[in-house]
């Protein structure tokens, strides 16, 4: 259910008999020579969309811009800096939050947003418990970064051993390719496998991987490893949207 797509009479309804609602977030930043540059804020949507469907769960609007400032020698990178970021996160919280929804499962996309994600949990709580102190709604957050479901890391090991690297890697762009299997690309990779390692700002990260992957061969990306990806993170993280929305 996908609360874009919804009347306000159906969102009524639905938060007679639930006050969870799935958030996915994600980024629109370069992955690398063949992959998207929508391709955080789409593996979020994609997933988030599938754990709407397996749990019977409300799905809010994708945030798709997300946390990227280290990206932005490349072009079509976009950033919000993490201060707006926070600002964007607390006002769909707090909005969703007054009408009655209490429980806000975040499906995360990008690892660069994690720090204000988990900050913007904290200016939610403080905010809340200022304006109405005992009588706060009671208000949850929670933080699901898809590729660090279990099952998701067991399949990229299968799949990609040694090569999944941590940008632009073969896992992401998968699901991108089967979810537009008209966008999938095909670029030469130079080296086969990119370098790893760390980086300071944007300038520095262009430097040392100048083609925007770090540590992974992106070639090896295919549309049906996609569909297994998301079957893998929807089965493990639906469970865990239950028992979010379920504890006491």
């Amino acid at each position: 259910m996908l609360l874009h797509l919804c009347t306000w009479a159906e969102v009524e309804a639905y938060l007679k008999t639930s006050k969870g609602i799935v958030m996915p977030i994600g980024s629109t930043e370069q992955h690398g020579p063949n992959g998207l540059i929508g391709t955080d804020a789409i593996c979020a949507e994609v997933i988030g969309r599938e754990v709407g469907e397996a749990a019977g769960a409300m799905v809010g609007p994708t945030i798709s811009v997300g946390m990227a400032v280290h990206h932005m020698e490349f072009p079509g990178s976009m950033t919000l800096r993490p201060s707006t970021l926070l600002a964007v996160i607390r006002d769909y919280v707090t909005s969703l939050a007054e009408h009655g929804f209490e429980r806000f499962f975040f499906i995360n996309g990008h690892g660069g947003n994690v720090p204000t994600i988990r900050a913007a949990f904290y200016e939610v709580y403080a905010e809340l418990r200022a304006l109405k102190g005992s009588n706060a709604p009671d208000v949850r957050c929670a933080l699901v970064n898809w590729w660090e479901a279990p099952a998701v890391g067991a399949l990229s090991r299968e799949l990609f051993p040694g090569v999944e690297g941590s940008h632009a890697t073969p896992s992401e762009v998968s699901v991108t390719q089967f979810a537009y299997p008209e966008a999938i690309k095909s670029a030469p990779m130079t080296p086969q496998v990119a370098p790893s390692g760390g980086f300071h700002d944007a300038r520095d990260f262009r430097r040392r991987y100048p083609d925007g992957r770090i540590g992974s061969d992106p070639s090896l990306a295919r549309p049906e490893h996609g569909r297994r990806f998301v079957e893998a993170a929807v089965a493990g993280i639906s469970d865990q949207y239950r028992k979010f929305v379920d504890e006491g």
